[in-house]
């Protein structure tokens, strides 16, 4: 049984949840994801974002039927006990869940770095980009340490800021460029592969994988079986119409050269020739809050789930001489791998191991809702199979590409989707009870 006492300290308002939800999303994905997807998609990269929401509600189908079933902080990891047991394929695939989550908050940290030092003109190649990143990242670890309500309310307060002047920005560009009838018509570049496109994809959803951290504050939520796929679909949603805004707007100021030269800045370049040195500074103080919001809820979620996890007992824990609850220790060992990512990889990297992970972690949810639960939840199989199709197309032309760019990064995810599935499995055999079987009764 789920030990409520340590998540329903507080009931979380619909809005809350949908704040940390998109600040998690928008936190990294429109800033740090929009030069890396125009890289492979080519002109057609505001198209890539529409496709990967389209495929993303495709994901969010089987969350949805299972928070509808079993709303839990534990989230994903409470999913994957419910259709697999207490085994290997659970504990490694929400490690999975959780490392891409963690990577994402690397991700955000570099972001930060990288749009804070346009305001003075120093190159993204700089060390000030992970040294500021680590100091985010501190600043994060320091608020979640406060509480669930300060990071409640920090998230909402941020969340709607940064919604409100990203939203502005695009439109306003859009207005200023006078491009509205080029919307929805590529940009001459470079022609786009089928698989190029494919593997942009890869990267735009993880733009909005942040929904799934929504699942982990099931417990907390108010009448949470009601309103836990609401703060799914309003969330996607959000999310979805900032990210088509500022896409069209950034291809609207600049060539797709121009944006894949930036690619690591590509908002802050797209204000220059719209609003000069004002824009540059309005988009740069837009970076700052979404990162800063996106990373705090980011944090706090993944903390939660590790807990769940330790509770699960499907992970190992050391309390290392820590006093205080594990959530604190957990909240430690989240930002030491974020620091350690931060400063060792760059923004490009970064993304594509967080995409695998995520991308393997969704098959197995999806497969398991498939195989053990559809029928008991209610769930269509064919919706399901589509989501598990797209996963594997996606996946496959990522790697494909990255083996031709970037064979380092295959390497280091292969590396370490063996070491997750084969460390869990030789961590539960050496448990009291071993690897329990899978017990769901059909």
């Amino acid at each position: 049984m789920e030990p409520q006492s340590q998540y329903q300290a507080n009931s979380l308002s619909v809005v809350s949840v949908v704040s940390m939800g998109t600040g998690v999303m928008i936190g990294a994905g429109i800033f740090a994801l929009t030069g890396q997807v125009a890289e492979l998609a080519g002109p057609y990269f505001p198209l890539a974002f529409l496709v990967a929401a389209i495929v993303t509600a495709f994901s969010a189908y089987s969350y949805i039927k299972m928070s509808n079933a079993y709303p839990s902080a534990g989230g994903i990891a409470m999913y994957l006990e419910k259709a697999y047991g207490r085994g290997t394929v659970t504990g490694a695939s929400a490690i999975l869940m959780a490392l891409s989550m963690v990577i994402n908050e690397s991700l955000v940290a570099r972001t930060f770095g990288t749009y804070s030092l346009q305001l003075f003109d120093i190159p993204a190649s700089s060390l000030l980009v992970p040294a500021l990143g680590v100091g985010l990242i501190i600043f994060a670890f320091i608020i979640n340490l406060s509480g669930n309500r300060s990071v409640g309310l920090f998230s909402l307060i941020m969340a709607i800021s940064k919604i409100l002047g990203i939203t502005a920005f695009a439109i306003v560009s859009l207005w200023v460029a006078g491009n509205y009838a080029q919307i929805g018509t590529p940009a001459t570049g470079e022609d786009t592969t089928v698989i190029g496109f494919l593997a942009a994809l890869a990267l735009a959803i993880l733009a909005y994988k942040g929904f799934t951290t929504i699942t982990n504050s099931g417990s907390e939520l108010v009448d949470p079986h009601k309103n836990l796929s609401k703060v799914i679909i309003y969330s996607i949603s959000i999310c979805f119409v900032v990210y088509m805004l500022v896409t069209l707007a950034v291809s609207s100021s600049l060539s797709l050269e121009e944006i894949i030269a930036a690619k690591d800045f590509a908002l802050a370049e797209a204000a220059r020739p719209v609003f000069g040195q004002y824009g540059l500074l309005f988009t740069v103080v837009l970076a700052i809050i979404a990162t800063a919001s996106g990373l705090i809820a980011s944090i706090f979620a993944v903390s939660r789930m590790l807990t769940m996890l330790t509770d699960m007992k499907l992970i190992p824990h050391s309390h290392f001489g820590m006093r205080g609850p594990i959530r604190n220790h957990m909240l430690v060992y989240t930002v030491v791998i974020a620091i350690f990512l931060t400063v060792f990889f760059d923004l490009s990297r970064i993304a594509a191991l967080g995409a695998i992970f995520y991308l393997v972690m969704d098959v197995a949810v999806h497969w398991g809702v498939f195989r053990y639960l559809r029928t008991e939840i209610g769930a269509k199989g064919s919706i399901l199979l589509t989501a598990i199709f797209l996963d594997v197309t996606i996946l496959g032309a990522f790697i494909f590409m990255r083996l031709q760019s970037d064979p380092f990064i295959a390497i280091v995810a292969t590396v370490g989707l063996v070491a997750v599935f084969l460390g869990e499995w030789l961590y539960l055999r050496s448990q009291p009870n071993g690897s329990a079987p899978h017990t769901h009764k059909h």
